[in-house]
């Protein structure tokens, strides 16, 4: 009976528990691709904002069916490469975007493996490809 009461009381606890809000606005991005290995040797981010530039993308296979014209015109893009790694498990993505009158600022995040995680020792090179639904001047962080 004791068990069940704690059972019962583990479930309350937990479903009772706060959310923890985000200020980043999921509608005013999307991440395309985010892929462990297929990016540079150097750690770069690049802003792709005129039509030729986003172009370049569309030959990628893995975001040719995420691409159309009316993004390309309507949203930049941006390349966040981590550059050469020399295990498995690291990985950049976008922590927050917020969007004030004249720019967007995207703070992005780094995640490297966890100290005990068992990884593979091959070289890897993480990237992560974002769509913003904007014209904005983007900001990096």
């Amino acid at each position: 009976m004791k068990k069940v009461i704690s059972v019962l009381v583990i479930f309350v606890l937990t479903s009772c528990a706060t959310k923890k809000a985000t200020s980043s606005n999921p509608a005013l991005y999307e991440v395309l691709t985010e892929q462990s290995t297929g990016g540079g040797n150097i750690k770069f981010f690049e802003i792709l904002t005129e039509p030729n530039e986003i172009k370049m993308l569309e030959n990628d296979p893995l975001l040719a069916d995420k691409m159309k014209q009316a993004d390309i015109n309507n949203s930049n893009y941006v390349i966040l490469n981590m550059g050469e790694k020399n295990t498995s498990g690291y990985s950049i993505g976008i922590e927050n975007v917020e969007e004030t009158d004249k720019n967007i600022i995207i703070t992005i995040k780094e995640k490297a493996p966890a100290p005990d995680a068992m990884l593979l020792q091959v070289i890897s090179y993480p990237y992560t490809v974002v769509k913003v639904h904007s014209k904005k001047e983007i900001i990096i962080k």
